[in-house]
């Protein structure tokens, strides 16, 4: 058993030492405060994320996928980015996949002791058939998880793409392209990488997956027009972007929506273009997905 007592994600918390003697808003403003450290250290590392970001988009444009490696809190927030993918941007659920040790049970009942398998993860990594397209980020917030260093350095063996992101600094590994160490420091909590830790991670995840999918054309300024309406909510939502983006009301909006297949998108260029809907989804193709290559700036 290794001793992690160095680690400052182990290190005890000298703002929050008496929180047992504190009053309930005492101790959440504490927490609060330790909170809003987090943005400024997650900043700090930006170049970073950019480089794993930019290494997801070539990567799925190439066909490959995004997958994420973790144990407890960090599997289970790698499985909870994926999980949000495909109804946000309307990827295939392949297209971003989240392995947590011990599997699905996991997401809900704690299976700790399997982080401690360095080989754990390969099983799955050999049935995803990882290849030279695919980007595999390990999720460690102590960076010492086995399960996760082991499966990320098979992953690189495979000639995956490969990223570490923790909380706490430490060399970068061989089998590593690009490290993110997020200083969240010690905890209010004792080692609750839950927390701090965690919320870093959540923060970075979404940075990593919004920006890849903003690079891959999902977008059209900051509207998350790569949606299909499967629902009343979302079709209300396509018809608000789509009245902003070309200026009709919603009536006409709507039919739009119903003639594109429930496809913002193409309904956006049918309009525009005054072209049918094949004829839309064939201009998107030839852009490579981008609405803002079609019908240019719109106010």
């Amino acid at each position: 058993m290794p001793d992690r007592g160095h680690l400052l994600t182990e290190q005890r918390n000298d703002r929050s030492a008496g929180l047992d003697a504190c009053s309930t808003i005492d101790c959440l403003a504490i927490i609060n405060d330790e909170d809003q450290r987090i943005a400024g250290a997650v900043r700090d590392q930006i170049v970073h994320i950019a480089a794993l970001t930019e290494l997801v988009i070539e990567g799925i444009r190439a066909g490959g996928r995004l997958i994420y490696l973790g144990a407890g809190t960090s599997g289970r927030l790698g499985v909870l980015d994926a999980s949000e993918c495909p109804p946000t941007f309307q990827t295939d659920p392949s297209t971003v996949i989240g392995i947590i040790a011990g599997g699905d049970r996991s997401l809900r009942k704690s299976s700790e002791s399997k982080e401690d398998i360095p080989s754990g993860a390969h099983d799955e990594l050999d049935q995803l058939k990882v290849n030279e397209h695919d980007v595999v980020l390990g999720i460690a917030a102590g960076g010492t998880t086995p399960y996760v260093l082991g499966g990320v350095e098979y992953a690189k063996a495979l000639g995956a793409k490969t990223g570490l992101m923790t909380c706490t600094p430490m060399d970068k590994p061989l089998w590593c392209d690009v490290l993110i160490a997020i200083e969240t420091r010690a905890e209010v909590l004792t080692g609750s990488t839950r927390m701090k830790a965690g919320t870093a991670t959540k923060m970075c995840l979404n940075m990593i997956t919004t920006g890849a999918m903003v690079g891959l054309g999902k977008t059209y300024s900051n509207m998350m027009v790569d949606l299909r309406a499967s629902n009343d909510k979302l079709k209300d939502r396509a018809a608000r972007i789509i009245s902003h983006i070309t200026g009709v009301d919603r009536s006409i909006a709507l039919g739009l929506l119903a003639q594109a297949n429930n496809m913002v998108k193409p309904a956006i260029v049918m309009h525009t273009q005054g072209v049918t809907y094949s004829q839309a989804c064939r201009l998107l193709d030839e852009c490579d997905g981008h609405l803002r290559r079609v019908i240019g700036e719109k106010p």
